[in-house]
Formats: structure tokens, C-alpha cells, sequence
């Protein structure tokens, strides 16, 4: 995302090591095997859990992408085989009915809502999109506060509700993902804790951190902009304006070296340059893919 070729020959040994120790942790069902998820084992995730095989799956793409952009297509092939059959692995062993609801278990032996179901929708699966939109704002997850962590508990954290909320705008479903969103912002941000997300709840006394308040901010690039790199300089994008914005101005980023701005307004959307090239422009809901 930097455009640092430097950088990323510096950390691409590093990448390659984190990939192949991965592959080595697949387990007989094709998926990563994990002891433990974001969560810290606070609560059950199995022997193999769906978060640890969708971060997987997006970090052989992304993987793949920069191998490519350094010359080497072989190793580049080869990653994009293993995310394709990660997620081949991930839709025949963790795609469940729970509740009657066609979506995700979260690990084997899961018979209750996660809300981790979310993550495929994160990371570009959508296969079982509508239905784990259901079931994250089903009786069994969605509170006035967030996603509860787990069914039947009273534990909320930001950090799941967020990548929740980041999902469903990416999987398409934009009214839904902004009326969540707005409902989130009033309650939460502006009004008795303000202006930071916390950590969990009620545990820890809602304290605020840092990594949940960046969060927030992804929610739009990689939600609602559902903004991709796909090289050091090139990215993807495919946004969509909720019906109560009439436009929405993302200005100076600065990634793929360069800085830009995006800017969505009812009748579709333009990239531009800071030097006013048009990079892209296009319809709302229309997939683009940038030169920077």
C-alpha cells in the first residue's frame, strides 16, 4: 500500500516464511489449523477456526500480488493456487446451517452464532453473503450496542462488530451496512463514550483502544470504498453510496505513492490524482481497477 519497492524487498523473506508456515499448518480438512484466534482464547475456537483460515486466504492473494510486482511469477502462481484452494477448503468445511440460517460454524464442533461468521465477507468470499448478513443481525448476534460475541453471551467487542460492519458494505449490501453504521456512530461514538471504540464489554470497563478505533476508519476505505491494493502502485475499488449521503469525499490519501482522492457523489465516482488526472471513474457499485 506504501509503493515502497525498498520496503518490500526488505520484508518479502519475511512474508515467504509466514506463507509456507501457514501451508505447513494445514490440517486433513484443507484449512489452518490454529489454537487460538483475535479473541486470545477468551472464547472456544476449535483446533482449526475461520478466522485464521480467511486471514490466511487473503494474505496468499495479497501475497501474490507482490510477488509478481518483484519478478517472481512462479512463487506468485503458486500462492494464488493455495488462496484458491483455501477457499475451496474454507466453503466445504466451515459453510454450515445454524439455525436454519445457510452460512458459517465458526470451528468443527460449533453449533451457535459467531460473529466472526463476518470475516469471508471481509476478505471478498461472498458465497454465503445474504445469509450471514442474516445471521449477524439475527436475534442470536445483533444488540443495540454491536454483534455479541458468541450466542447466548453478553460479551460485545468492537473490534468483531467492526469487521462486521466492514464486510456486509463490501459484500454489496450497502443500506443495511450504513444503517448499522449510523446506529453505531449515535450510540456509541457520540454519545456516552466518545470518540473512541473500546476493546470488550462489559469486561475491562469499555476501556478505549487504539487498534479498535482504526477499525472505524476501515470500515469505509475497505467497506463502504471496498478499496484493495492489487500492487505497489495499483489498487481496486468498488464503492457505493448509501441513499442518506449525497456524497462522500475521501481527500489526500496517500498510498501507492502517490496522493489522490476519491470522491463519490449520487451519479458514480471519480479518482483523481493530486494533480488532477482522472485516474478511474465509474458508476456506484461498479468494480475498477487503478494505476496509480
Amino acid at each position: 500500500t506504501t509503493g515502497d519497492r525498498a520496503l518490500a524487498e526488505e520484508l518479502i523473506s519475511g512474508i515467504e516464511w509466514c506463507a509456507e508456515y501457514c501451508w505447513r499448518k494445514k490440517n486433513e480438512d484443507g484449512v489452518i489449523a490454529s489454537d487460538s484466534d483475535e479473541l486470545e482464547g477468551r472464547f472456544p475456537a476449535g483446533k482449526a477456526n475461520l478466522c485464521t483460515s480467511t486471514l490466511a486466504y487473503a494474505g496468499y492473494q495479497a501475497a501474490a500480488a507482490l510477488e509478481r510486482e518483484l519478478g517472481d511469477s512462479e512463487l506468485a502462481d503458486t500462492y494464488d493456487a493455495r488462496a484458491k484452494e483455501l477457499g475451496e477448503a474454507i466453503e466445504s468445511f466451515f459453510g454450515a446451517e445454524i439455525h436454519g440460517i445457510p452460512t458459517y460454524r465458526y470451528f468443527k464442533e460449533c453449533e451457535i452464532m459467531r460473529s466472526w461468521i463476518c470475516m469471508p465477507l471481509c476478505v471478498g468470499i461472498y458465497d454465503r453473503a445474504r445469509a450471514t448478513v442474516d445471521a449477524l443481525t439475527s436475534e442470536y448476534l445483533m444488540k443495540p450496542d454491536g454483534f455479541l460475541t458468541q450466542e447466548g453471551s453478553v460479551t460485545i467487542w468492537d473490534r468483531s462488530t467492526l469487521y462486521a460492519l466492514r464486510g456486509i458494505f463490501a459484500s454489496g449490501y450497502t443500506e443495511e451496512a450504513a444503517k448499522l453504521l449510523m446506529q453505531y456512530s449515535e450510540n456509541r461514538l457520540l454519545g456516552e463514550r466518545v470518540p473512541y471504540a473500546v476493546e470488550a464489554y462489559p469486561e475491562g470497563g469499555r476501556r478505549h483502544l487504539s487498534g479498535e478505533s482504526a477499525l472505524f476508519c476501515k470500515v469505509i476505505t475497505e467497506g463502504l470504498l471496498d478499496m484493495k491494493p492489487t500492487g505497489l502502485h495499483s489498487f481496486s475499488l468498488k464503492p457505493t453510496l448509501p441513499d442518506a449521503l449525497d456524497h462522500l469525499y475521501l481527500t489526500d490519501i496517500r498510498a501507492h505513492g502517490i496522493v489522490f482522492d476519491v470522491l463519490l457523489e449520487k451519479d458514480g465516482y471519480k479518482v483523481v490524482r493530486n494533480d488532477g488526472t482522472i485516474l478511474a471513474q465509474g458508476r456506484n457499485g461498479e468494480y475498477k481497477e487503478v494505476n496509480a
